[in-house]
């Protein structure tokens, strides 16, 4: 019986692991782009979707993450996740972030996407760079329109 008992415990620790709904890590030069089956190789403008199911789907650029959304319905998703310029490998809230969409910051579908964790940060390379700044919902209306 006491066996029983450790074994439906351990079980139940499995379970409720193998549930967790979060980001993975990309893997950088070895994953693929879920939406252009590109390698994913770009640290600053990768992205990722986590549905609420906990599945994840990976993309070499927002624009890619974007795209696949128009295909995908959006009740089912939990995070919207983006690299950030500032902060090459790191996952941000997408839906918090700030983009910038400019001819002299490259992305690797060429639309010239990246996102940044703040708007100051946004700012101050839009001064350099030049482009225009959004927000993830006008950034949607903006690739609607497209």
């Amino acid at each position: 019986m006491q066996r029983l008992k450790q074994f439906s415990f351990v079980a139940l620790l499995l379970v409720l692991t193998s549930c967790n709904v979060g980001p993975q890590a990309i893997d950088y030069g070895t994953d693929g782009c879920h939406f252009c089956k590109m390698t994913i190789v770009d640290k600053v403008h990768a992205a990722e979707i986590v549905t609420n199911k906990g599945k994840v789907y990976k993309f070499d650029a927002s624009e890619c993450m974007i795209n696949f959304m128009k295909d995908f319905e959006a009740s089912e998703i939990k995070l919207y996740l983006t690299n950030i310029y500032t902060e090459p490998e790191t996952l941000v809230d997408a839906t918090k972030a700030t983009f910038l969409i400019s001819k002299n910051v490259p992305s690797p579908m060429g639309a010239f996407l990246t996102a940044f964790k703040t708007k100051e940060d946004a700012l101050k390379v839009q001064a350099e760079k030049e482009g225009t700044l959004y927000s993830w919902d006008e950034l949607l209306i903006h690739f609607k329109e497209d």
